[in-house]
């Protein structure tokens, strides 16, 4: 089997670290509430070769590149139809996986926030991800309140999920080096089956708070509730920053109100 080129315009680093990759398969908890998992991106099987192993996990991979679909292909014989050759971003998750599941990944840097927007949308089946990220973005997504690291992702992410930011990797153990370092992040669902509040519209105001950081809420949101119905509520007076997922909530909760 000839090896992988890696791809620029796929985003493709190949993590060559058989300790760092193991690190990354052991940051999975929760299999005692999923069997399958899906690989996103493995390149080479760097991953896969550890994942194959837990005979726990029944492992899924899908890989947008077809030199490495084909590398895979002959490398695992054994996985058939659960080796995909396919854009995750499109890919009908609900169709593959009818019941619960985890994603992993050692993910490619340029679509990394529409990655964890899908999981999002799939938050009811993916229970959990670990996956590894630009630092930069696995930072923000573990940022907390009154942070200028803090922002959509951090907020969305953690209204679903706990979060775990579990190490950092540095360039020299990729091929070809990334110029930035890397992060390894766990999301593990939470307890809120829902959010109490209107969902769309709690999305609606975290989007419309951190599009216009600096403003205060009451300008920001203008789009979202006209101020000629906004009370003296101390919310209104903050910026989207110095409010917690809680506060969001209980925001979203106080916007449908007065929009009545």
């Amino acid at each position: 089997m000839s090896l992988v080129r890696a791809k620029k315009h796929l985003g493709q680093h190949f993590l060559t670290d058989k300790k760092i990759a193991a690190k990354i398969v052991d940051g999975l908890i929760h299999t005692d509430q999923y069997r399958q998992v899906l690989e996103v991106g493995p390149g080479m099987g760097i991953l896969s070769d550890i994942l194959l192993e837990r005979e726990n996990l029944e492992t899924f991979m899908i890989d947008i590149d077809v030199e490495s679909y084909n590398f895979l292909k002959d490398k695992y014989p054994q996985m058939g139809e659960r080796l995909i050759n396919g854009d995750f971003l499109a890919l009908d998750l609900r169709k593959v996986f009818p019941g619960k599941f985890a994603v992993i990944g050692n993910f490619p840097y340029n679509i990394s926030s529409q990655i964890l927007f899908k999981i999002l949308e799939h938050r009811e089946n993916v229970v959990e991800m670990v996956g590894m990220f630009q630092k930069e973005v696995a930072e923000r997504c573990a940022s907390k309140s009154g942070t200028k690291e803090y922002g959509i992702l951090s907020v969305l992410i953690q209204a679903y999920y706990n979060i775990d930011y579990l190490f950092t990797v540095k360039p020299g153990t990729f091929n070809p080096p990334p110029k930035v370092n890397s992060g390894v992040i766990r999301l593990s669902r939470n307890d809120r089956g829902t959010l109490p509040c209107d969902e769309k519209l709690f999305w609606a105001v975290v989007k419309a708070g951190f599009n216009q950081r600096r403003k205060t809420l009451r300008n920001a949101l203008s789009g979202v509730l006209p101020k000629v119905k906004m009370d003296d509520n101390i919310y209104f007076e903050k910026r989207a920053e110095q409010l917690s997922v809680e506060d969001f909530i209980t925001l979203t909760q106080l916007v449908t109100k007065l929009a009545l």
